[in-house]
């Protein structure tokens, strides 16, 4: 039983990281060219409100609301707000 728990973990870690790649992969390709036609996007939000989501998120986590995908996928949206500089 342990055997295909440690696999199934690989599996899930596998696919984290692929997911990972393809954003990676697409954030470093550019805007797309559909995207180019479209209005720029509004300004972002205060930075004050970006943190405190990200607070809850961490708290969502810590409490098991989410899971460690989800959580990871949340965060980098939000970190992907902050304007750092």
């Amino acid at each position: 039983m342990a055997s295909s728990a440690g696999r199934a973990k690989r599996d899930r870690e596998k696919a984290r990281q692929e997911k990972q790649a393809l954003k990676r992969e697409k954030k470093l390709a550019g805007p797309d060219t559909d995207a180019a036609d479209e209005t720029p996007a509004a300004p972002g939000r205060p930075q004050d409100v970006v943190l405190a989501d990200l607070a809850a998120l961490h708290q969502r986590f810590d409490d098991e609301q989410i899971s460690f995908d989800d959580f990871e996928d949340a965060k980098s949206a939000l970190l992907a707000e902050l304007q750092l500089g």
